[in-house]
């Protein structure tokens, strides 16, 4: 245990003291009051080998309060010693960060459910006009199961910002844990370092409670007390709203009204991890309510990370991927009323994924330590066994990040920095251990001469030598040697140094973009270099070729022990650039290159301007400004006012990185002026010249549906729709235009304007293409024109097609023939003729065509198979068609037969039969010729021709003799160019081969004439031949054909073809066939 004991307190004695524990220090003030200096006093300071920094001092020594101190200590716990009733993991840490913003930071505690005294959760902030301390304090009540967790708290001051974690256990015991949050920070006001933050952070825990009481009635409590006590009795309750809590102090408490629009309002908080997702859910009485989400009382706006969801009478709000942006207030408002809940986003443990390493140095080096954590920007702290490392005023320690990674910088270390250095997170922590030897020193001789002049009682003086040689000079050689000559008055003194070459200590030396430091103009900037070398090296400071002294203006050097200063009072843009440091001594120098830029507010820019005008809107216009600041700019800010308003209304709050902007929600006939702001990372720039007045009204929207009715010779009909939007403005009417083809002249097709959404256009010149256009007309003018997608001419001659007689039917084509389709026509001007085939376009490389005025040609020199199909054409003028088809069939010769077979032989007899072919030519099978050959002789006969069914018996065959049969197809080509040939050959026996029939009784095969191929009615002009065919079958056969009509008419087996010369006009036609039994 260390103290300081001050005898005899007198008012001089009322400044800061400090205390120091190896690298840490802890600063405090002791304040004296009047009415305690009469009597000898005694102040007693904590030691600090003992005590380390803390922030509780004993409450014996009330005399001594420092500023860090509690305002309430009757239940301050004793340093070293866990709170009574708490676990090992809430114990609080008393070990101090001297680096941050915070003077006192919260702790974790814990609290039992279901405690309650008030909301859920309330604030207080309170502010020290003596002391500059800001006091913060969060007060959980009534606390739930899913209040546990880790909270955080940021504070920032000017460019400086700080932040810390706790924790929060929610338990079912019975007691009670206050758990308070203070933030606080103290500015000087006076010296050359006006204005800067004089931190220090002290660690303390508030006291632990056990109540037993039983609820009590707070309004009760406040109208017995005296009104001294409501502050202490609103913090001890957890009631933040001391204001309002007064005002309703007469009146009783009563429920809380029930919201007309809500059925279930948010929560009062919510809490989600960073990067998880949360939803908040509300009901509504009326299910068509419109919900409008704000953050911060900013509206929310639906984007990707943003959801809104409408499920019946209940509505949503989900956030993804939520970051620490998200942690704020969320309002959800129906009308005018409201609910308000608060949103927490925990930050996920930060965790080491690069260790530290072992380091083993030579004394007077620079040592890194270097680690990586998984979240860039986290916060981290450095102990050295076991004491945690601040940056001092000698600058021996050096804290660096870069993104992920941080770095402990060792300036000339020494013995006494060997040892054990961790880093901590709030999720890991990594160990390394230093290991400095001293310098390896070469062996060398050193050696001091003195000459002297022998006495002058001599005859001849000589000089005599003297020398002193030191071989293996060690450190500890170093130091004043002393010659004193026997028989002289005087001595001789020399100093044996060891020389330490010059070195410069710094991080940001280079050109690069990393190495570069950034400065605000207007704002100072000191740069304290520390320096090493023995003897001490004498520094110079360059910027290019000028050498920088401490008459320089605002740039001023300044070189201490250990350091060398340069200043910049009031940074300017003409301070930018590259400055060079030198420091020499006897053993050397360095040289170390610092790039200084100055960053500002880019400059104004220059006056918006008004690229159009709506009904409630306009479409603003700026460059960029000439000067960014040296920074990119990130956005511009606009402000509108009316012209005789000086009252500017801004239009967005975030940056918009665009530079034409549509400003909306104006008033329609109001004169309006626009300006514009830049903004970078450093602020916002001046406002730029206002702009040109305006006035938003808007003319109408373009008509709708332009189509052309009817058009003629020399006269067109349009119609269209009115515009969606008419506006306010009343609308005049509209105004009809055309332009001729290869002019941008519109021509008005009349004069005026037209209240009807239809018009006859008259006297237009014939043969002309034009494009009609339309616009309706109010007070701001025409709307945008509604243009027609086609150029339309006037027609003299509506097209017409002509087909020639004969192609009215199917045109029937052998194949190899030619084919030449001459197709007339009218219409005027020439219209545009179209050819396709089966709704496909012509090969050119098969089909040709040629068009003419008045007609059109198909030609097809050699017809193929691929050629039959539907032809149709096409004649058009603008949007005046006609169209026509022709039928097209190529026929061919048909294929041969398939599969001929013998089915039986018997007597002089031979049953056949086949399969028709498989390519009938384009047309239809006719019929088939029968051959048969004798083997023998291979000379072929025809035994039936245009015989229509697929199988027959060849009768009176030659007894002995052995045949073979083939089968040719016919249709309207011819016959079949290959023969289908039989695979087996029929034998006809000898008489000498006795028959036995079998006995059963003959059976009877006699059947009536039926038709197999009845009479199909065809259509032919009249005068030209025409060909009916019909088939019948019957046992016995068929012996009569008789058909009513007046021609020629053949009948053979079976098969009956007539011919009529002239057809007369329409008539039914009847066949009767006849047998021995029946006819039909």
């Amino acid at each position: 245990m260390h103290s300081l004991t001050i005898n005899n307190i007198a008012q001089e004695d009322a400044v800061g003291y400090a205390v120091i524990a190896g690298v840490s220090k802890v600063k405090f003030e002791l304040k004296i009051k009047e009415s305690e200096v009469k009597g000898p006093q005694k102040a007693v300071s904590p030691d600090p080998a003992v005590a380390e920094p803390k922030s509780e001092e004993p409450k014996e020594t009330p005399s001594a309060p420092t500023e860090s101190s509690a305002p309430d200590t009757s239940g301050t716990v004793s340093d070293g010693i866990a709170p009574e009733g708490l676990p090992e993991i809430h114990q609080p840490d008393t070990r101090q960060d001297l680096t941050g913003l915070f003077t006192e930071k919260p702790q974790s505690g814990e609290v039992n459910v279901g405690d309650k005294s008030g909301k859920h959760l309330q604030l207080k902030e309170h502010y020290d006009r003596n002391t500059k301390v800001y006091t913060f304090e969060m007060h959980i009540i009534a606390a739930k199961g899913n209040f546990a967790g880790a909270y955080r708290c940021e504070v920032s001051s000017k460019d400086k910002f700080d932040s810390c974690n706790f924790d929060l256990a929610v338990s079912v015991c019975s007691c009670f844990v206050a758990c308070d949050s203070f933030l606080s920070c103290s500015s000087t006001d006076a010296g050359e370092d006006s204005g800067e933050l004089d931190f220090s952070a002290l660690l303390k825990k508030r006291a632990v409670h056990v109540s037993t009481e039983s609820e009590v009635d707070v309004w009760e409590i406040l109208q017995k007390a005296s009104p001294s006590e409501y502050e202490k009795i609103a913090f001890q309750h957890g009631i933040t709203d001391l204001r309002g809590m007064l005002k309703r102090l007469k009146k009783m408490k009563k429920e809380e009204k029930k919201s007309a629009a809500f059925l279930r309002k948010l929560d009062p908080a919510y809490q989600v991890e960073k990067g998880h997702k949360i939803k908040m859910q509300i009901e509504v009485a009326n299910p068509d309510a419109e919900v409008k989400w704000l953050k911060n009382g900013q509206e929310i706006h639906l984007t990707g990370r943003y959801i809104f969801e409408s499920v019946g009478n209940k509505r949503f709000l989900t956030i993804n991927n939520c970051t620490l942006a998200d942690d704020a207030a969320y309002t959800c408002m129906i009308g005018e009323e409201k609910t308000i809940t608060e949103l927490f986003v925990k930050e996920p443990p930060v965790l080491i994924v690069r260790n530290l390493e072992d380091q083993m140095v030579m004394k007077g080096e620079r040592v890194e330590f270097e680690c990586e954590v998984s979240e860039e920007g986290a916060q981290v702290k450095w102990e050295k066994d076991g004491v945690e490392l601040t940056r001092d005023e000698s600058f021996k320690y050096r804290f660096k990040k870069d993104g992920c990674k941080h770095v402990l910088i060792i300036n000339d270390v020494t013995k006494e920095d060997c040892g054990h250095y961790r880093v901590k997170t709030n999720g890991g922590q990594s160990l390394a251990e230093l290991m400095v030897q001293g310098k390896y020193l070469e062996s060398f001789k050193a050696s001091f001469i003195c000459k002297l002049l022998s006495p002058a009682t001599d005859v001849f003086r000589s000089v005599l030598i003297h020398k002193l040689t030191i071989d293996d000079v060690k450190p500890e050689d170093e130091g004043d040697y002393t010659f004193v000559p026997e028989g002289y008055a005087f001595n001789l003194s020399a100093k044996l140094n060891f020389l330490d070459p010059p070195k410069i200590h710094l991080d940001c030396m280079g050109r690069t973009a990393e190495s570069t430091i950034l400065v605000v103009a207007g704002n100072k900037l000191r740069l304290d270099v520390p320096i090493t070398g023995d003897p001490a090296p004498i520094v110079v400071w360059t910027k290019g070729e000028k050498v920088l002294t401490d008459s320089d203006g605002h740039v001023h050097v300044e070189s201490t022990k250990g350091h060398c200063i340069f200043t910049i009072e009031g940074a300017e843009r003409q301070d930018e650039g590259v400055y060079s440091v030198i420091v020499r001594n006897p053993a050397g120098e360095d040289t170390a290159d610092i790039n200084v830029k100055v960053v500002d507010v880019p400059d104004p820019p220059e006056a918006p301007r008004i690229l159009s005008v709506g009904e409630d809107s306009c479409i603003v216009q700026w460059d960029p400004p000439l000067f960014d600041g040296g920074q990119p700019v990130i956005g511009y800010v606009l402000e509108r006012k009316k012209k005789k308003s000086y009252r500017w209304m801004r239009l967005n709050f975030d940056p918009y990185k665009e530079t034409t902007y549509e400003a909306k929600r104006m008033i329609e006939g109001v004169a309006y002026e626009m300006r514009v702001y830049a903004v970078n990372a450093i602020g916002m720039s001046r406002p730029s010249a206002a702009s040109q007045p305006f006035v938003p009204v808007a003319p109408t929207s373009e008509p709708t549906g332009l189509c052309v009715e009817d058009i003629s010779d020399t006269t067109i009909s349009l119609k269209w729709r009115a515009p969606e939007r008419i506006g306010s403005a009343e609308l005049e009417g509209y105004g009809v235009e055309y332009c001729k083809e290869g002019s941008d002249e519109w021509i008005p097709a009349f004069k005026g304007l037209t209240e009807r959404t239809s018009v006859i256009i008259r006297d237009l010149p014939t043969g002309e293409k034009m494009q009609f256009r339309v616009r309706a007309y109010n007070m701001a003018g025409p709307s945008p024109g509604h243009h027609m997608n086609h150029l339309y001419s006037v027609i003299a001659e509506r097209p017409k097609i002509w087909v020639p007689r004969n192609l009215r039917q199917t045109l029937i084509k052998k194949v190899g023939e030619m084919i030449n389709l001459v197709i007339p026509f009218q219409g005027k001007p020439r219209p545009q003729v179209t050819w396709t085939k089966n709704d496909e376009p012509l090969d050119p490389k098969q089909v040709s065509i040629r068009n003419s005025d008045t007609d059109t040609i198909l030609f097809i020199r050699r017809s193929e198979r691929k050629d039959s199909g539907k032809y149709d054409v096409q004649v058009q003028i603008e949007n005046v068609e006609d169209r026509a088809s022709v039928n097209i069939q190529i026929v061919d010769l048909p294929g041969p037969p398939q599969n001929l077979k013998v089915i039986d032989v018997w007597g002089f007899n031979v049953a056949l039969e086949w399969k028709p072919p498989k390519d009938n030519g384009n047309c239809d099978i006719t019929g088939y010729t029968i051959q048969k050959a004798d083997k023998k002789t291979m000379e072929w006969y025809t035994v039936f021709e245009q015989y229509r069914r697929t199988n027959c018996v060849v009768s009176d065959l030659i007894m002995g003799n052995e045949y073979v049969f083939r089968v040719y197809a016919i249709n309207m080509v011819g016959l079949s160019p290959e023969p289908c040939l039989s695979k087996d050959s029929a034998y006809i026996q000898k008489t000498g081969i006795v028959y036995k029939p079998p006995s059963y009784k003959e059976h009877d095969f006699s059947e009536a004439p039926k038709f197999t191929h009845p009479l199909v009615s065809r259509s032919v002009i009249a005068g030209y031949s025409a060909t009916l065919s019909c088939s019948v079958r019957g046992i016995p056969k068929v012996s009569t054909c008789d058909l009513n009509i007046k021609g020629h008419a053949l009948y053979c087996r079976g098969y009956c073809h007539a011919e009529t010369e002239k057809a007369q006009p329409a008539g039914t036609f009847k066949g009767v066939f006849g047998s021995p039994f029946s006819t039909s």
